[in-house]
């Protein structure tokens, strides 16, 4: 009768244990997964490159010891190494090692059967070709796809620039920081993306700093620093992804400093990103800090009302689909966290249009989103709403829906306007009927008015704190 991969593995991990150290056993060999059991062949999966190498250094005879326990001296083990996790749209990419130092790899994923590891553990080799190189940039992110707005001119202007000229210019290093979902990730490898297609001789390398930490621990322990450092000097673009995470890692900073300075005197670029600017990063060393400030840092800011119209329709265009004006507007008040989740909200959207196969419209927006966004009460009219916000201030409420510009008439009429975007089902371009005949871009101009008074204005968001407070107890009865 065949026995299945793990029984076998089971009683293998049983002979190792007698074998070696508490320690050593859970570090080595409690994160093996057996694979495959077929004739005298036991397949296992282990986690890296590294992984597998130190398996092979300092455990064989160990490892022989057991299967020929289990399986016989005619029995074999075989590797599969995880050398990319992968990701949603890609699968991981795992290359088979036969036991044996030298022996060479099978790689299952790439189809000329040869994988290419230059793309995933860089420490080991020492020379790269621009043609053949994999930058890890995603091809989708490009300058043409990426809506400007005042949240993000500066930072896109000078990316444009270092596309241009990388290492030129004075943006080196350019450092973009700004929250999440701000479009930091998006802009910095439409740099890269920009400079491949433009310039092909250049080498362009994009990594987290997860990867850069991972590289540098593996070349760390494997006594190949030189080579690490070697590969990472050979590089003309390095943008390094989220370099805040490097807090505290004093060896992967001072590698990184070594890797800055000698990359920056022989004119090379640097981008980074990061969710704080340089004088606000903790954990760092000075001299590094002080480097991250020499060339430009520009920040990613959450977009304003009408940038994230355009990003809706340029993301729903790109998809092939048209969305009516009425439920961009809903989505962009609605949404208010960052754009990965409207992104998240958009795909949601698309995906309940083609499973019911109806038009995208306002009320299927609120329908399957209800969950995902913050809900606009229908329960109060406008003019409610008016009357409320008129007898707060006290001013006339004529005047308030009328042409006056006077500043007590201006604040009380866009805090009225906001409540009615917030509280009613009404396009902006209605609301702007109800007061004066106002067209949609004083709508809109009211709704950030409101938002920017808010985080300036303690006093102010006191007020708007207030009315909300009454209008909900009308919702309420």
């Amino acid at each position: 009768m065949e026995v299945d991969s793990a029984t076998v593995w089971t009683d293998c991990l049983e002979v190792i244990k007698h074998q070696v150290d508490e320690q050593n056993f859970n570090t080595w060999f409690k994160p093996i997964v057996p694979l495959r059991h077929e004739g005298d062949v036991l397949t296992i999966q282990v986690p890296s490159q590294f992984f597998y190498e130190w398996l092979e250094e300092n455990y064989v005879p160990i490892l022989r010891k057991a299967i020929h326990s289990v399986m016989g001296e005619k029995a074999r083990l075989e590797y599969s190494v995880i050398v990319d996790s992968g990701n949603q749209r890609n699968p991981a990419l795992t290359v088979n090692y036969p036991t044996g130092n030298g022996r060479s790899p099978v790689n299952n994923n790439v189809p000329n059967g040869n994988a290419n590891l230059e793309d995933y553990t860089p420490f080991q080799f020492r020379t790269l070709n621009p043609q053949t190189i994999n930058s890890r940039l995603n091809a989708s992110y490009r300058f043409e796809n990426f809506v400007e707005g005042d949240c993000n001119r500066l930072a896109r202007s000078a990316g444009l620039a270092v596309a241009k000229k990388p290492g030129v210019t004075s943006f080196n290093p350019l450092m973009l920081y700004g929250g999440v979902g701000v479009g930091k990730t998006h802009l910095v490898q439409a740099i890269g993306n920009e400079i491949k297609q433009k310039l092909p001789d250049k080498i362009v390398l994009y990594v987290d700093q997860n990867d850069f930490t991972n590289q540098f621990l593996n070349a760390l322990q494997n006594h190949k620093l030189q080579d690490f450092q070697n590969f990472y000097l050979q590089v003309d673009v390095l943008i390094l992804d989220d370099v805040q995470f490097l807090a505290g890692r004093e060896k992967t900073q001072e590698m990184f400093f070594h890797v800055f300075n000698q990359l920056h005197q022989t004119g090379k670029q640097i981008i980074m990103t990061s969710d704080c600017p340089p004088r606000d990063m903790k954990g760092f060393q000075e001299r590094l800090l002080s480097r991250f400030k020499w060339g430009l840092t520009a920040d990613l800011q959450e977009p304003d009302f009408e940038t994230k119209l355009a990003i809706i329709h340029n993301k729903m265009q790109s998809d092939g689909i048209e969305i009516p004006t009425e439920v961009a507007e809903y989505l962009a008040y609605s949404v208010d966290t960052n754009l990965r989740d409207m992104e998240g909200v958009l795909n949601s959207l698309i995906f309940h249009a083609t499973l019911l196969k109806k038009e995208i419209d306002l009320d299927l927006a609120k329908e399957v989103l209800k969950n995902i966004v913050k809900e606009i009460q229908s329960d109060v009219s406008v003019d409610f709403i008016q009357k409320t916000v008129a007898d707060y201030f006290r001013v006339e409420l004529e005047a308030m829906k009328g042409k006056i510009k006077k500043r007590e008439i201006v604040i009380p009429r866009q805090v009225a306007m906001y409540f009615c975007k917030r509280y009613t089902q009404l396009t902006l371009a209605l609301i702007g009927e109800n007061f004066g005949g106002r067209d949609h871009s004083t709508v809109i101009h009211a709704l950030e008015s409101v938002e920017d008074m808010m985080k300036t204005d303690a006093n102010f968001r006191n007020s708007v704190e207030d009315l909300s407070k009454k209008l909900k107890v009308r919702m309420a009865s």
